[in-house]
């Protein structure tokens, strides 16, 4: 697919993040500018490989005049599936379900339907998918999108600038709710492996502790540190923790994988019940229940998890998002193709996508985040 497309498709990715419609617009009005045609896949791929699922079809016209139509603050015209894989779909035969690689099946779709380059709005996982698809001839362009701002190559990923805002919102109140009850609250957001959401809204909101994936927690150093905070005068805290954090206490085994969990995954963490595993919560009330035996200080956990993709997207985002779409079909424009778009402030870059997947991008340790943090007198898990 060397020649510039024609006729472009966009998706979503499973997850729902606030203002997809924005990069929807993005990707119609720039296409509409070059004379390209563009439709959207409702529900990931499934509007292609399921296309009997919807009455009105699996793809969506999109043009200028629906583009005006659309609420760029609204969740996605095109919907977004919980999780789809072409190459592990779920299909019934004979009674048996089994996963089944439907990667053929989706380009030849994309074939049939004119399709001559995919804009996909997705995920850390995502992104690997669209690499599969592109070394098997799609013509790709991938939009980062992650709450939790962990997309390798890109300083803001879609989406996270509007978690960020709701989160800072709730721990305000969360604050406000410990001072007025002398408790100290243990909030848990969202990060499982980079604590980019948990440190930039700890630092808004004054928190006085924050724990995050990249850093050792010694759970006696924080017990100390608020002891040294709380006074009659003072007599409250707020601890902001990210739901991937690895206690000290932990790594000596104690919480191992049940049967249940193994049977389910190897890679299954969290408490396993007859039916589901728990992974939301756990961090939150494992440190709150630790701290209250070691202070004698009432606390109490609080999680916003997913709570943080709700609600209408910042201005920030509704910009972002645009230019997140508009970006990407500059690149194919310019014969870009197996590429995610990129936001380098000042410049939106073309970044490969090999560059992109199997990487977290996590806070280091000598960021600015982590300084301004120390400077604040904020603990961040260890002695000060």
């Amino acid at each position: 697919m060397n020649d510039k497309p024609r006729r472009i498709a966009i998706n979503v990715g499973g997850g729902f993040v606030p203002g997809m419609n924005a990069v929807v617009m993005g990707v119609t009005l720039a296409a509409a500018e070059l004379g390209w045609e563009a439709v959207g896949i409702r529900d990931g791929f499934a509007g292609l490989l399921e296309p009997g699922n919807y009455p009105d079809g699996g793809l969506v016209p999109l043009s200028p005049q629906s583009a005006e139509l659309m609420d760029p603050a609204a969740s996605g015209v095109l919907g977004q599936s919980p999780w789809v894989d072409p190459f592990h779909v779920r299909r019934v035969n004979d009674g048996m379900a089994e996963e089944v690689d439907c990667s053929d099946e989706l380009l030849a779709a994309l074939q049939e339907q004119r399709i001559d380059a995919l804009v996909s709005v997705v995920g850390g996982r995502g992104l690997s998918v669209l690499y599969k698809l592109h070394r098997k001839g799609l013509n790709a362009v991938c939009v980062p999108r992650s709450i939790e701002n962990d997309i390798a190559t890109t300083m803001v990923s879609f989406g996270f600038n509007s978690a960020l805002s709701f989160t800072i919102e709730m721990l305000d109140r969360a604050r406000e709710a410990a001072r007025s009850s002398r408790q100290i609250a243990v909030v848990e957001v969202q990060g499982e492996q980079a604590g980019w959401l948990a440190l930039q809204a700890g630092i808004a909101a004054g928190a006085d502790v924050i724990l995050i994936p990249e850093l050792a927690v010694d759970l006696d150093a924080v017990a100390d540190y608020l002891d040294g905070k709380i006074s009659v005068a003072r007599s409250f805290g707020l601890v902001v923790v990210a739901e991937g954090i690895e206690l000290e206490e932990d790594s000596a085994g104690a919480d191992k994988p049940s049967p249940m969990q193994a049977s389910l995954s190897p890679l299954a963490t969290g408490e396993a019940t007859g039916y589901a595993i728990h992974r939301s919560g756990s961090a939150a009330k494992t440190v709150a229940n630790r701290l209250q035996l070691k202070l004698a200080e009432k606390t109490y956990p609080l999680v916003l998890g997913p709570w943080a993709r709700g609600g209408r997207p910042t201005a920030v985002d509704r910009q972002l998002g645009l230019a997140y779409g508009a970006g990407a079909i500059r690149a194919l424009d310019a014969g870009e193709e197996g590429v995610m778009v990129a936001f380098q402030p000042p410049d939106v870059a073309f970044v490969p996508l090999l560059e992109a997947i199997n990487k977290v991008r996590t806070v280091p340790a000598d960021s600015e985040m982590m300084l301004i943090a120390r400077t604040l007198g904020i603990c961040l898990g260890g002695a000060q």
